[in-house]
């Protein structure tokens, strides 16, 4: 996949890159990237889907503007996601190492507009330091700016949260869906939050990332 076109959204000060990855028709498939990586990491993944797709650029990273002296948190990222969401309306997403984490929240925070999150390894998944056994290494790619933003490789590596954090949120998107399965993992290392949610009802195990999509994907 190749970026075919970008819209900029405002997020208070920052301003988010958003590409368009894909033309299509049917319900958008939103693609996250991991911590210290760009949209551009997310294009190369290889997936099949129908409707439009669409790469997001967190805050600090990518072409997204970088905020003066960092104040980086998850919080801060799930708000980026909720204003592409906003654009491209009720979307499935696939996430990335911290794209993941986030978009597990997103689903919880925004239920009717998250028909589906695939998680999948990669940088920031633990919403701490990378884990050494997690395919997950942050590389580098092509770059026009500074970002990835030194503070927000700092901050959001940090950032972790308690196992009890990650069910409050499994509550809310199962308490909003009507999906059976709201989210699926397709991890291969499970930090405590997702080992905790793991067990829970509403988290499918065991597909591959394409069965994943296919299953949301015929969700109507």
């Amino acid at each position: 996949m190749n970026v075919l076109s970008t819209v900029h959204l405002r997020h208070n000060r920052i301003m988010l890159a958003l590409h368009k990855v894909q033309e299509g028709n049917g319900r958008p498939l939103l693609l996250l990237h991991g911590l210290g990586e760009d949209a551009r990491r997310m294009t190369t993944v290889d997936i099949a889907w129908a409707g439009p797709v669409w790469a997001l650029d967190f805050t600090g990273h990518g072409e997204s503007s970088i905020p003066s002296g960092g104040g980086y948190s998850c919080e801060i990222l799930m708000a980026d996601v909720d204003i592409a969401l906003r654009h491209i309306g009720e979307a499935t997403i696939l996430g990335r190492g911290l794209g993941a984490y986030v978009a597990f929240l997103i689903s919880g925070a925004r239920p009717q507009l998250v028909k589906g999150a695939v998680l999948t390894d990669g940088p920031g998944l633990a919403g701490g330091p990378v884990h050494v056994s997690s395919t997950s290494e942050i590389v580098g790619s092509p770059r026009t700016g500074a970002a990835p933003d030194p503070w927000a490789l700092i901050e959001l590596s940090r950032d972790a949260r308690p196992a009890t954090y990650a069910l409050t949120f499994l509550r809310l998107a199962m308490n909003g869906t009507s999906l059976d399965d709201p989210i699926t993992s397709c991890c291969r290392v499970a930090p405590p939050w997702l080992e905790a949610i793991n067990a829970e009802p509403g988290v499918a195990n065991g597909m591959s990332v394409q069965e994943a999509l296919d299953m949301y994907a015929a969700v109507s």
